[in-house]
């Protein structure tokens, strides 16, 4: 716990000082040097971030494929699975609906009376975004590939196949291989530690860089849309630690405490993906099962992004109340649904939120264009995005595995009757 609260006091610290460095820059130096400071320090952030993304596939593969093919029961994994897209379904209409009605509430648009213009220089692509794209993309047709690009939900897929063959082999060769995998991850992990004492280097460059370049105006200019947003993911969060609370009572509260130093990574790099490892461990240390964790964590970051969700809603209506259009209650209720739908889809998808928005409001006459007013700040709207995504899928990972288990730091047994059905305890 010692190592914990430390990594957390540094990560704090380097965050104050990226912002005092920042406003200096952004103060006493010209726009070119602003840029220039900008490009050059922003080097510490990608390598910590390639740092961890070089991490994750391998944890997802090994961890994954492992747990699967100790379950050894197909039964299982459609009984783990089902219960996360229920839990998943249900955080996603919680969070479009909270942020639907604190955008009603705040109306951070009104009185913008703008002016549709041109949307081409959105330079956004949103062909991605169908459901036919969705389906192709979830299939690899590289696992080398998947892996080489980091995309999570193709590594998932082809490791609920390897696991389910590597499940039906002979017991002898399945023990073995199992072992493998777990020895590999359990060094992933290591590395992780790692690596993680790079992060507040690399925090301090993300956070320094942004306010050197946009200075604290940034905050000021936008402070009814930010402080409606952050209220927002506040609200939800809440909402979230609550639902948490009706199934693993007090423990919520050690569980959010301990997931502090991924939401703050995730927070200050802008990238929930950087906090996975990190999310991965401490959910462990939990008292999550290794095997289930590895399961429904994956699929939470590919189809639970409650930030995005909440982003979307949020920002569709701002949109929409800054060029003065009324939407009927149908028409908001199926704008929602339609965000909610499309969010599933947009795994892997760069400036995902924003993809979904360009390809969404245009088919309820909600000028697109729109999205430009927040791309300026959109480096400080995802830093929230992604600190909720980890708390969502964290959350989301302890509930199912306490149902399903009952008891902490179990590993699923190849025949658990607890997978039957529900179990609570406590």
């Amino acid at each position: 716990m010692k190592s914990i609260n430390t990594l957390t006091k540094y990560i704090l610290i380097f965050m104050l000082l990226g912002i005092g460095i920042g406003f200096i820059i952004n103060q006493s130096f010209e726009p070119k040097t602003q840029q220039s400071w900008s490009d050059n320090i922003t080097l510490l952030t990608d390598i910590f971030l390639n740092l961890i993304k070089m991490v994750i596939a391998p944890l997802i593969f090994c961890t994954l494929t492992s747990g699967i093919m100790k379950l050894k029961d197909i039964s299982a994994i459609r009984n783990i699975g089902g219960r996360a897209i229920s839990w998943f379904i249900v955080a996603s209409v919680l969070s479009i609906f909270i942020g639907l009605i604190m955008v009603v509430l705040i109306k951070p648009g009104s009185g913008m009376n703008l002016i549709s213009t041109n949307v081409q220089s959105l330079n956004i692509d949103t062909n991605s975004l169908s459901f036919r794209s969705f389906i192709s993309h979830m299939i690899p047709t590289s696992i080398v590939g998947a892996m080489a690009s980091n995309q999570i939900l193709q590594i998932v897929i082809f490791s609920l196949f390897f696991g389910i063959a590597g499940a039906s082999i002979p017991q002898q060769q399945n023990e073995q291989l199992v072992s493998l995998l777990e020895a590999i991850s359990n060094t992933m992990l290591k590395v992780t530690n790692i690596v993680m004492l790079f992060a507040p280097f690399a925090i301090f460059a993300s956070i320094s860089a942004i306010i050197a370049t946009q200075g604290l105006n940034v905050l000021l200019n936008y402070t009814q849309f930010i402080f409606g947003f952050y209220t927002t993911i506040l609200i939800t969060s809440l909402i979230l630690i609550g639902l948490g609370y009706i199934f693993i009572k007090q423990q919520v509260v050690t569980l959010v405490s301990m997931l502090k130093d991924p939401i703050l990574i995730a927070f200050s790099t802008t990238s929930s993906e950087a906090a996975y490892p990190k999310t991965l461990e401490q959910l462990i240390k939990f008292g999550c099962s290794k095997n289930l964790a590895s399961f429904v964590l994956p699929l939470g970051y590919s189809f639970n992004l409650v930030g995005s969700m909440c982003y979307c809603s949020f920002s569709a209506m701002f949109i929409a109340q800054a060029y003065n259009i009324s939407l009927s209650n149908s028409e908001i209720f199926t704008l929602m649904l339609t965000l909610m739908l499309a969010s599933k889809g947009i795994a892997g998808v760069p400036r995902s939120a924003l993809v979904v928005l360009a390809a969404t409001l245009p088919n309820f006459h909600i000028p697109a264009s729109g999205i430009l007013l927040l791309m300026g700040i959109d480096h400080i709207l995802d830093m929230g995005r992604s600190a909720i995504n980890v708390l969502g899928n964290g959350i989301t990972t302890a509930v199912i595995s306490h149902n399903i288990e009952g008891l902490p730091n179990q590993d699923l047994d190849l025949d658990d009757p607890l997978l039957e059905g529900t179990k609570m305890n406590g």
